[in-house]
Parts: C-alpha cells; structure tokens; sequence
C-alpha cells in the first residue's frame, strides 16, 4: 500500500507472526512486534520457550524491528503504545490461535479474540495514523463446508467457539473501517504449518509424536481433508495484504487452495520414520468437515501464488526440527 512503512503486528513474535515480520523486515518495512508472550498447552508439553527463541532468533537486534510485551486485553496499553509509535498499518494476529483450546477456555477465547479485537480496533481509532487494518480470521468460520470448494462467498455458519470469535472479528472489523475511514482487509486462513508452531495442531502432533517414535493417531482413517498451508506461503499473503492497493475492504481465502487428508500428511511423515505405526481412531466431531478453499480471488487481486506442497513443506519442516535439536 503507499506510504505504509511502519507496520504493527499484533501477535508479531507468535508462529505465523514470525514469520510475516521476517518477511516485512526483508521488504524494508520498520515493524513493533506486540505480543503477550502466552501459551496455553500444557508447560510440561509444550516446547513454547524453545520454538519463540529459535523463530525470533533472526529478528533480534535487527535496525527497525521493536518488540514490545503487551496485552490486546489491556485496551490502555494498546492506546498507548499506538499514540506512541503511530504505525500506518496494523496486522491484528494476536489470539488464543487453538481451536480447541478455545472449546476448552471459552471465557479467554472470548476474551482475546473478541474484546482483544475491539481493543485494537479502538487503539486505531484513537491513533489516527492507521491507514490499513488487516484481521486474521480463519476457515473456521465457515463451519461445515457445503461445496468442495469454499471461495470467499460460502455461508459462514461456525459450529464451534474458535469459528464463533473470529466471524464476531471479522464483523467488528467492517463495522469500525466503514466508521472511522480506514481501509480493512480480513484473511481466512487454514491448518497453517511449519517449523516454530507451538500450538500443538496436527501437523506439528503427527510430527513430533513420529520423531519421539510414537504412533500417529488418525481418527476416522486420516480421510478429512484440510487445506494444509505452509508458513511461508501464509507470510507472503498477509503481506500482500498489507502492500496491495486492491486488497482494500476485501476478504481472502489465504491457503495453498489443495486439500490433502491427514492420512496424505501422516504418510509424508512416516518416510522420513518408516517404522512409526499408524492408528485409526474414532472420528472427531467436534471440527468442522473441511477441504479446498478457493484462492482464485487472492490469485487475482493480489498476486497470491503459494509455493509449498506437504511433500516439501514437510521435508523442510522436519529438517529444520532435526536442525535445531
């Protein structure tokens, strides 16, 4: 977008954070990291402390790259540090980002990805400077797919409280950008993968539970589909949205716009551990049926283009695993 140089992200040392600052600070752009450093699997589980080390390892002592440790809660900070450092455009990802783990913390799922919304968007209003808000919203908010490929225009019928929080979002954000004059751009990603995840989704069970030689459990067969999407592929597109003239007051679909089953995935995995077993288990009911979203409008108007099969996207990611330890 033109003019827009200093650019805030919300979430910005979380996984896919990471990796659009990256992106941004290689384009040139002066960034705040803003992030609560908050993880909610369970400390004797969770490698959180390793992964945030390892993915920001690339950004620190980095020229025009801020960190700061806030809470999108706490609407005073945001406020704040806003007034403060007046960026031109913000890219909201701060959230409690676990499907279910907002099932399983309903209050604090509401609380981040509702209230931390709606403090944001005020912050951008108050400040003034914002020409851009982009809100990272999520598959889930179409619930169950009605077609096998679901573009931007599907009917957003959430069955769970994650779907629930971002459609509320994605509201908010239309609602304060017709208000108050800013531009807004909502993305709906989808099973986001890659080396730095420390939020436990399948990708990231499949492979670390192969690595420590257990079985990969596939309920129902592996055969639901999802539209398995590499880090980097996502941190292109949300920084398209950001830079794109014609992203202004649209939604995208941003994934690789190919549904693989996790039966696909887990296979991919087990050649790199040909004696892990796999296990099928009972379907899981609580998740949505899913499959291909349609990326043609992100193709279009932003010159989207993903890269990463999860043929490669799971070499690399396994490999930079080994790579660090």
């Amino acid at each position: 977008m033109a003019g827009v140089r200093r650019v805030m992200i919300t979430g910005g040392c979380g996984f896919i954070g990471s990796y659009l600052a990256k992106r941004l600070h290689e384009k040139g752009y002066e960034l705040l990291l803003f992030d609560a450093f908050l993880n909610y699997i369970s400390p004797f589980i969770s490698r959180y402390q390793d992964f945030l080390k390892a993915r920001m390892a690339p950004l620190l002592g980095k020229p025009n790259v801020r960190i700061e440790r806030g809470d999108v809660r706490v609407q005073k900070r945001v406020h704040q540090i806003m007034a403060e450092w007046k960026p031109e455009a913000v890219v909201h990802l701060a959230a409690l980002p676990s499907a279910k783990e907002s099932t399983m913390y309903p209050t604090e799922a509401l609380q981040i990805n509702i209230d931390g919304t709606l403090s944001v968007l005020e912050g951008v209003k108050a400040a003034g400077t914002v020409k851009r808000f982009v809100f990272a919203s999520s598959s889930f908010v179409y619930g169950h797919f009605k077609t096998e490929v679901a573009d931007e225009t599907h009917t957003t019928e959430p069955i769970d409280v994650y779907g629930g929080t971002k459609l509320t979002g994605e509201i908010l954000t239309r609602s304060y950008s017709a208000g108050h004059g800013f531009e807004h751009v909502i993305v709906r990603p989808s099973a986001v993968y890659g080396f730095g995840d420390a939020n436990r989704r399948v990708s990231q069970i499949l492979i670390e539970n192969a690595m420590a030689g257990k079985p990969l459990v596939l309920h129902d067969g592996g055969r639901s589909r999802i539209d398995f999407t590499y880090c980097t592929d996502i941190a292109d597109g949300l920084a398209r949205c950001v830079e794109v003239p014609a992203a202004a007051n649209q939604t995208f679909n941003i994934t690789r716009g190919n549904a693989r089953s996790v039966k696909e995935f887990a296979e991919q995995v087990k050649k790199h551990f040909p004696n892990v077993v796999l296990e099928e288990r009972e379907p899981d009911t609580s998740r949505p049926n899913r499959g291909t979203l349609s990326i043609e409008k992100a193709r279009k108007l932003l010159g989207y283009d993903p890269k990463v099969d999860i043929e490669q996207g799971v070499d690399e990611y396994i490999r930079m695993l080994k790579e660090h330890g």
